[in-house]
């Protein structure tokens, strides 16, 4: 306060009474006039001229911002700043981002001003890679820990070649947690320089194993049908589960081959180049779209290797038959709508396919059991591809050729063991899906395989490599039974199928897990049998998010490194 009575360089004054003194306790602001109380402090008097006189409190002493910098610059403390350096790591390892976006400029900026730390500096790339390996070595304890618990574990495999010519093999786990949850993770995503010879690939898989500590957990391998995989499989102590996936994907490819759908598959393609190859065509196509109160929607080709993309383009093409039409007519060329027969055919196509596209998805599953689902799935498909006397000349010709190219792959599927996972499974075990005959075969096969259980534990032997000495769950017992081990397993049979068949839209891994204590001889098998794949698709999935680790921008990554940032983003996903 200066000697005048003003407060603040002037920009208050003290209230002057009506006998010229001055009131200490009242404070009139020069600009707006207003009447404040004043108690020799002057903070409530600088918040008024912040507030309202923004631009004249510019030349305020600068005591107070300067302890509001030094409030907002106050640095992390080291534990939110290593959480932070952590955090980075795994979005750097799980996003498929490459190491050196620690030094980007934009991505500090962002955080500093979300910490309001204008001092933060981004981990280092040693520390980022030092921090992945750390992450990769917990996650792996984990997975350690939790194979460790389960009795039988399944695999899938398959070798993958990057476009850089580099080779790999890949391999998943699967298994039932002890509460029935069905578990799926990634072994390894191995660079391999050796030729893929079926001793090769034996070896292979068995070191994997060995890494992992599941040599003799292992019940089945479930690959493609490549004459070198079912080659090492059958060298390997356990059985072979061909994918069911790739015999329906070249039964389908088969029986569209030199079909009467060519000429109607072949007008889809040219319509929707017509309009994916020209800008202007593709406006044109949506203003249609709109025109017909039609979802906007962008059509694609179909690729001659997928199936089901040649069934989204026919869904596409009959969806926008009449914007198509339309659209084409505004400029005549020489492309041209399917016929109205050409149309029919691509319907009943349609059909068909879908029935395929369902039992796809419903075997291609890694969170719910597809290997019981198998021969249920088959049967039905069976039912539709059946010759009924409606159907024209095309589809009879389709239906034929794809029933003849299923039962060429029935002869190299492991349908024993497809047969006892299906009795296994409460939705399924009245083994409608079988002829009588089969159905007490199967019963009769589980009875062998509960007194191959019971037999005495060997004495244990030193571990060995025996590819001829196949390690067949599916064996009858040699030996002779007592007649009380007799009765006991045959009750064990009786009371699992004298219980109520459950519905199929019912989990059996929630019925197995309420039932376990009840049935826990039948249960031992069911989580063998129902934890396998019946696909190969989960080592293809493992290879598409290699695809988006080993990309160009890293593609200076160790096969290593590959290996590790595969597996911890498929880890970190699977949660």
């Amino acid at each position: 306060m200066d000697k005048e009575g003003r407060i603040l360089n002037g920009k208050f004054n003290f209230k002057a009474m009506p006998d010229g003194s001055l009131d200490k306790t009242k404070v009139i602001c020069i600009y707006c006039r207003c009447e404040l109380r004043y108690h020799r402090s002057t903070s409530s008097l600088k918040y008024h001229l912040l507030a309202k006189h923004t631009a004249e409190a510019e030349n305020l002493p600068r005591q107070m911002q300067t302890m509001l910098d030094s409030f907002q610059r106050r640095r992390m403390d080291n534990s939110t700043t290593n959480k932070l350096s952590t955090a980075i790591a795994k979005w750097v390892a799980t996003a498929w981002r490459p190491i050196d976006i620690v030094e980007d400029e934009g991505l500090l900026e962002i955080i500093r001003i979300a910490s309001n730390d204008c001092r933060y500096e981004l981990p280092s790339r040693a520390t980022t890679v030092a921090k992945i390996h750390n992450l990769y070595e917990d996650e792996k304890a984990k997975v350690v820990e939790a194979l460790g618990q389960t009795n039988t574990v399944a695999l899938t495999g398959d070798y993958w070649t990057f476009r850089s010519n580099h080779s790999y093999l890949g391999i998943t786990a699967h298994y039932f947690s002890p509460q029935w949850e069905l578990q799926s993770h990634a072994l390894t995503v191995m660079e391999t320089e050796e030729q893929h010879f079926a001793d090769t690939c034996a070896e292979q898989f068995l070191q994997v194993a060995r890494q992992w500590g599941i040599e003799h957990k292992v019940s089945t391998l479930t690959t493609d049908g490549a004459c070198n995989m079912v080659a090492a499989a059958s060298q390997l102590p356990v059985e072979h589960m061909p994918c069911i996936a790739h015999s329906l994907h070249r039964a389908i490819t088969v029986s569209l081959q030199n079909s009467p759908f060519n000429s109607a598959l072949a007008k889809c393609r040219k319509v929707i180049g017509h309009f994916n190859h020209s800008p202007p065509n593709a406006l044109e196509l949506e203003q249609q779209q709109i025109a017909h109160f039609h979802k906007k929607e962008s059509l694609t080709q179909d690729a001659s290797t997928k199936w089901n993309s040649t069934l989204e383009m026919i869904k596409q093409v009959l969806r926008n038959q009449e914007p198509l039409r339309d659209a084409l007519a505004l400029h005549p060329t020489s492309v041209t709508m399917p016929t109205t027969a050409e149309v029919e055919k691509l319907k009943k196509l349609e059909t068909v396919l879908e029935h395929c596209r369902y039992i796809t998805e419903l075997l291609g599953g890694e969170k719910f059991v597809s290997c019981s689902v198998v021969l249920p799935a088959l049967c039905h498909l069976s039912r539709v591809m059946e010759v009924s006397e409606y159907d024209p000349a095309y589809m009879v010709k389709f239906k034929e050729t794809f029933k003849a190219e299923m039962e060429k792959h029935k002869e190299k599927t492991n349908i024993m063991w497809l047969r006892v996972a299906t009795a296994l499974d409460p939705r399924f075990k009245g083994l409608k899906c079988l002829s009588r005959p089969d159905r007490a075969e199967v019963w009769r096969l589980i009875s062998a395989l509960l007194r191959e259980r019971q037999k005495p534990a060997q004495p244990e032997q030193p571990a060995t490599y025996e590819p001829s000495k196949k390690r067949s769950a599916l064996m009858f017992a040699s030996e002779s039974s007592s007649d009380e081990e007799e009765d006991y397993i045959e009750k064990c049979v009786e009371r699992y199928r004298a219980e109520p068949t459950i519905d199929i839209e019912d989990c059996p891994q929630k019925w197995w897990s309420k039932h376990e204590g009840a049935h826990s001889e039948m249960a031992y098998l069911a989580r063998m049998y129902l934890a396998t794949p019946a696909t190969s698709i989960p080592c293809e999935r493992l290879f598409s998010l290699s695809g988006h680790v080993f990309q160009n921008k890293r593609a200076a990554l160790s096969s290593e490194n590959v290996k590790m940032h595969v597996c911890l983003s498929n880890w970190v996903s699977a949660k």
